[in-house]
């Protein structure tokens, strides 16, 4: 018998891109799997062929409002997580990092279930340590257009460890760096899906500033390995645990890329940099390599072509 058969797993944010891919994993592993979305950026199109699984509960929920459910374990992932979607209603993101992760620790202490924060490297914000350790405090500006997301964030980790030291509640806390795959939103204004829904339809390639600031990106694939690998390490591991692929790019690399391999004719056209653009992103895993035997395995050109694929199937070609 699996180790997962008698978990009964709450996925907050599980209609997104990240929760739709792990509810599946969940299940595939005999859980019973939760999932709760407001459905703001996730979409049902993604959990479609779940809803029909015995072990597979949909509700329509927004974690600013508690939640009563009895479960083993929360993977806490629940907040709009591109610029163009969280700087939409800022506020509203800074309750679902604030009030939300209240709320879902608050549920994890009354039922005695372990809890995993979906942190993101976005606390780092623009470092001035590459590549970026977990010890390294960030260089973030708590008033910027983008301090909805990275303070709301950081907050969201300071009441973990604030839960755990008061009462208990076990956590781990991981660190996502830039991720990409199947299901992501074609219009989240992440730079991935950007550049492949701009090079699909052949209209230009729009790199912010010169291309020449760099992202570390990990398929979506391994970063789950590494999410199940954190919520099931040994409850000493707390975290935070940075959770990426260490292989860094510039923006302009990756627009060339994938030009090349959707066979795009699109022209690359440079827009002025946005406010607090990290220009640096790349994780130092050390701790996942010695604590979770973790690190990626697909490179971004295998990664690429699942990508690729996924969104032809949205959008078609010019």
């Amino acid at each position: 018998m699996s180790a997962y058969d008698s978990k009964k797993i709450l996925v907050t944010g599980g209609a997104g891109f990240l929760g739709s891919h792990l509810c599946r994993g969940l299940l595939a592993d005999g859980c019973e799997v939760v999932c709760a979305d407001n459905l703001f950026t996730g979409r049902k199109r993604n959990i479609d062929d779940l809803l029909s699984h015995p072990n597979f509960e949909f509700i329509r929920h927004d974690i600013v409002f508690p939640l009563f459910v009895e479960v083993d374990e929360i993977y806490n992932l629940a907040c709009p997580a591109s610029p163009v979607h969280y700087q939409h209603n800022a506020i509203k993101t800074i309750k679902a990092n604030v009030l939300g992760t209240i709320n879902m620790l608050g549920l994890a202490k009354r039922v005695g279930a372990k809890l995993l924060q979906a942190s993101t490297s976005e606390v780092y914000g623009d470092p001035t340590v590459h590549p970026q350790q977990e010890s390294y405090r960030g260089n973030v500006n708590p008033i910027g257009p983008r301090a909805c997301y990275d303070e709301g964030k950081r907050c969201a980790e300071t009441l973990c460890f604030d839960y755990y030291r008061q009462h208990q509640v076990p956590i781990k806390v991981m660190r996502i760096f830039n991720t990409y795959g199947p299901n992501m939103h074609p219009e989240d204004g992440r730079v991935v899906s950007n550049f492949i829904v701009q090079a699909l339809k052949g209209e230009p390639i729009t790199l912010f500033g010169d291309g020449s600031q760099t992202r570390s990106f990990c398929y979506v694939d391994d970063l789950l390995r590494g999410m199940r690998a954190l919520m099931d390490s040994p409850p000493e591991l707390l975290g935070p645990v940075n959770i990426g692929n260490p292989n860094e790019f510039t923006i302009r690399q990756l627009a060339e890329l994938v030009l090349e391999m959707t066979g795009s004719s699109s022209e690359l056209v440079c827009l002025p940099l946005p406010e607090d653009d990290p220009k640096q992103r790349r994780p130092d895993i050390t701790i996942a390599k010695r604590e979770l035997d973790w690190q990626p395995s697909i490179e971004l050109r295998e990664g690429l072509v699942k990508t690729i694929d996924y969104f032809a199937t949205l959008v078609g070609t010019p």
